[in-house]
Parts: C-alpha cells; sequence; structure tokens
C-alpha cells in the first residue's frame, strides 16, 4: 500500500517509515527462522551456545544395525519437555552474565562454576586453591558425609542454571528421580564426565534420549516394564572421582545396569615419550581466521543471525588450512614387551593412566556386583586420524584442542593411543565378564558431528544414544528371559541428597 498525502502524492517521510519498518519485519522474521533452525530459545538475551547445525547424514544412520524391534523412524523423535525446567534462581541469571563479561583466572574459573557445589573438603581454604580463588568472593559448598575430598563438587540440585543445565534432587542433570521407586522399574545409570552429562544447553543428553527410544521400544513390544535412565556425569573429572561417585551417589539407588563412558581426562600422551619437547604451539600463518571485530562478536550473544554473519566472515577467508600443525621433533618409547593388539592387564603403570582407570573398575565392579548391578564399559570416541583435512572455520576447536590442548604430540600417536585405550577398555571387560559396548567402532568420522575432539553437537549427542540404545536392547531381553529383570520390589534406600551452604573469602591482601 502505498502513503499518500492530502494531494493523493506520497510522503516522503511516511514512504521511508514504510520502508524501515518492512525492513524490521524483515530483519526480525529472519532472527526467528535463524533461531528456530539452530534450535535458539526465540526471547532469551544473551543467547546460549549454539546447539549446532550439524546433522547425521542417512547413511551415518543406517550403518548402525537395528535392535530387534527398534524403528529406524524414532530417531527423530523427542522427549518430553523436562517438568523441573524454570527459571534459575533469583539474581542468578544476572551475575552469570556478569562472569562471562567479567572473566578472571585466565578463564580457570568459569562462570558456570559459581552455580557448583564444591567439596568442602576438595575446595579447602580457597584463597590457595589453584582456580577457586578466582571465584568473587563466595562459593556453594557442601561437607561430604565420609570427609573425602573426592568428588571436587555436585550441582546445585533441584535447580535450572543460567547455562540451561536441569537438575534433579541429586544434582544430575534430567528430570527428577522417581522416590519411592516404581513397580516392574529397570533402572539405568550412566556415569562419565563431560561427554556424559553432554553439553549443558542441549535440549537433553544422550542417556535422556536412550530413556526415551527405550520407554518407546516397550510400548511397541507391550512390554509391562518402566525405564528410568539417569545421567550423573560431570565435567572435568577422573576415573578415581567417578568411581567414588558410583559408591556414595549411585548405589543407592539400587541400579540393574551402570554404564561408563570416559577416555579424555586422563589421557596423557607424554606416558609413551621420551623426553617431551619445551616450547608453545605456534599456528601456521593461514591456520586460523581472522577475529571478527568486537561489535559483532557481542552482537552475536544476542543475534543468531549476527552469528551467522560472523561465521560467513570466517567463511570467507579462503586461504585458511586445515591440516595439522607443524610438531617439533620427539621419539617415541612404547613400553616395552607390552602388546598393543593384546595387552597384559596386568603390566605396570600403562600408558595414558590405564593402570589408575583398570583400578577404578576394579572398585566400581566389585561395588556394583555387592548389589546385583551390572556394570559395562563403553569404548572411547576421539575425532582424530592422522593426515585428516579439516575445515579450518567450522572445525577450529577440533584443530585447537589437537593441535594446542594436546601440544605438541602428533595425530599419530593420538590415534594410536586412543584405539589402545579401547584395546584396553574391551579386553577389561571380556575378563571379567562385562558387557562392553563399542560405541567409537560405530561412530562414523564425520568431524561436523563434533564440537572439539571429543565432544559432540546435538547431531552427535543423538547418534551416540542412539548407538547405546541398540547396544542395551540385548542385555535388557535377556534379562527379560531369564526373570532376573525388573527386581522384585524393596525397602528403598535414602537418596544421597545434600545441603548447599554459601562459604565467602576475601583473597585481597589485608594492609
Amino acid at each position: 500500500m502505498t502513503a499518500r498525502t492530502g494531494r493523493g502524492r506520497s510522503s516522503p517521510v511516511t514512504n521511508a517509515l514504510v520502508l524501515v519498518a518492512t525492513i524490521l519485519v524483515g530483519v526480525v522474521a529472519a532472527e526467528c527462522v535463524v533461531r528456530f533452525i539452530d534450535g535458539q530459545p526465540q526471547f532469551v538475551f544473551p543467547l546460549p551456545e549454539p546447539i549446532g547445525r550439524g546433522s547425521v547424514k542417512a547413511a551415518e544412520l543406517d550403518a548402525i544395525p537395528l535392535a530387534p524391534g527398534v524403528d529406524r523412524a524414532w530417531f527423530d523423535s523427542e522427549p518430553p519437555p523436562l517438568p523441573n525446567r524454570g527459571k534459575p534462581r533469583p539474581g542468578w541469571q544476572e551475575l552469570f552474565h556478569w562472569l562471562e563479561a567479567h572473566p578472571s583466572g585466565d578463564m580457570e574459573f568459569r562462570p558456570v562454576d559459581i552455580y557448583k557445589v564444591w567439596n568442602s573438603r576438595f575446595a579447602g581454604d580457597a584463597c590457595k586453591h589453584r582456580f577457586l580463588k578466582h571465584a568473587p568472593g563466595w562459593l556453594y559448598v557442601y561437607d561430604p558425609p565420609d570427609g573425602m575430598a573426592i568428588p571436587p563438587y555436585r550441582f546445585y540440585p533441584d535447580s535450572t542454571l543460567p547455562d540451561w543445565l536441569v537438575t534433579n534432587q541429586l544434582g544430575w542433570r534430567g528430570k527428577p528421580i522417581e522416590f519411592p521407586r516404581p513397580h516392574r522399574t529397570i533402572r539405568i545409570v550412566f556415569v562419565g564426565a563431560s561427554t556424559t552429562i553432554d553439553a549443558h544447553h542441549l535440549p537433553f543428553s544422550h542417556p535422556e534420549l536412550v530413556g526415551h527410544w527405550l520407554d518407546m521400544w516397550a510400548a511397541s513390544k507391550h512390554l509391562d516394564v518402566h525405564f528410568e535412565t539417569l545421567n550423573a556425569g560431570r565435567e572435568s573429572v577422573v576415573s578415581t572421582d567417578i568411581a567414588h561417585i558410583v559408591h556414595t551417589e549411585v548405589m543407592p539407588l539400587r541400579p540393574d545396569l551402570v554404564i561408563y563412558y570416559e577416555g579424555g581426562n586422563q589421557f596423557r600422551p607424554a606416558s609413551i615419550v621420551d623426553k617431551v619437547p619445551e616450547g608453545k604451539p605456534v599456528a601456521p600463518p593461514n591456520a586460523q581466521a581472522k577475529p571478527a571485530p568486537e561489535w559483532l562478536r557481542v552482537a552475536s550473544r544476542y543475534s543468531a543471525l549476527m552469528g551467522r554473519v560472523q561465521s560467513a566472515i570466517g567463511l570467507a577467508a579462503t586461504d585458511l588450512d586445515g591440516r595439522e600443525w607443524p610438531k617439533p621433533h620427539y621419539n617415541v618409547v612404547w613400553p616395552q614387551g607390552l602388546d598393543e593388539k593384546d595387552p597384559d592387564l596386568s603390566y605396570p603403570d600403562m600408558p595414558v593412566n590405564l593402570s589408575v582407570i583398570q583400578h577404578d573398575f576394579d572398585t566400581m565392579r566389585t561395588d556394583l556386583d555387592s548389589i546385583g548391578a551390572q556394570f559395562a564399559i563403553s569404548s572411547f570416541y576421539w575425532m582424530v586420524k592422522d593426515g585428516m583435512v579439516l575445515d579450518p572455520v567450522r572445525h577450529k576447536y577440533i584443530l585447537q584442542q589437537l593441535n594446542v590442548a594436546n601440544w605438541p604430540f602428533r595425530y599419530r600417536e593420538l590415534e594410536r593411543l586412543a584405539k589402545f585405550q579401547n584395546t584396553v577398555y574391551a579386553k577389561y571387560a571380556k575378563v571379567h565378564d562385562l558387557s562392553f559396548m563399542d560405541v567409537a567402532a560405530q561412530m562414523p568420522f564425520d568431524p561436523d558431528l563434533f564440537i572439539d575432539a571429543v565432544h559432540t553437537d546435538y547431531a552427535g549427542v543423538r547418534l551416540i544414544g542412539w548407538i547405546y540404545l541398540q547396544k542395551i536392547i540385548p542385555i535388557i531381553e535377556k534379562h527379560l528371559a531369564d526373570g532376573s529383570w525388573p527386581k522384585p520390589d524393596a525397602p528403598d534406600l535414602p537418596l544421597a541428597t545434600f545441603e548447599p551452604r554459601k562459604m565467602t573469602f576475601n583473597c585481597t591482601p589485608t594492609q
């Protein structure tokens, strides 16, 4: 419609306003479309991290053999919304964004760390702690009943955190634990670190997706059973922490199956190098895109459309190189007599902390066996191959993790040790008659599914969950057939709940 003046002619001012309004409507519409595609909330500012634009290719999905009774169409279905998702507690969101804008300690203490409830024995004198000293003068803490300094923290329970993580009464990710345990319930608990809990801002973690698909499977088979899949993972923990989590937090739930997935936090390639070269990683001149202007980086926090513009600027840098960065020479010294294909599990001081990890496997296996629970071990996937070339924009965090965080180790050593780690995991499971879930063998080599070298985006999370589904169903069918699952009802044990309290401190030296 054309605006007219009193003499029948268009007003320039009115036309300009119409043009501006049309442009604004178009921008808003484009923003809504991009947010929908990127899985972003429509009216949240600043934006959480994007879910990811990767997708599972049909051929990748078809390559995964389906367990009996599984329908491939289920892969695209989502669990119901979490009943305990709400708003963060008063003041939390504002503090979170303030901490994002005022990082301290070279990001050793991250904004989300303020919403962890730290083990008071681990925290000790916070002013003397390597990274807790960077907290803003206070922390949430809890007093461990056993007096142990592990695990280092738990998430604040019964809350929605500012980074979108939703926790239940134990501080675990996901919906509330059903207490008392419902009749004819099969309870599965996943344990691990960041690759188990998955990125906090994603709608669901892979254990939650597994539970949703198991319910669909049970309904299609008309089974009189109920599944509860729980996620006890938390980032940065190691196998000794995980063993303690199993002992103190998982065992009171009397789980039927506990699944271990972790292989990054104790992965130390220096264990096969006689002398690690000194120095720091240096990126080739054409290895990284030039940073976007500060105004655009800020705008991308509030607009998914501006985030796309920022990515487009990076893609325009056509001279980028996604090959492995130059690395200094070093000598690999493989432990004498240690067979890479058939390792002696009793070999002392195995590479990449595998002796320590096996000891913790022993602890978990023994603990779970004492309550009639089954322990399963998963292989662990590293996105690394000798000679691989990545897209330096889309895969920049993979490049950084492999070439900066794991400097100076070459891709071929990382790949070799990742394979060896999974070989040890598989043999340990075989020797102790445990289920081995070879996730790594069925994950495609597709860097578009990964955020960095070990963490997947939402498409990758879904694929990992789908692989687990096919591995878990045969275990369930076996127990259903012999009548060992579901277990007879038994009195519930107290849940391992805890009481957060606020601890204040002042690390500023007094005059």
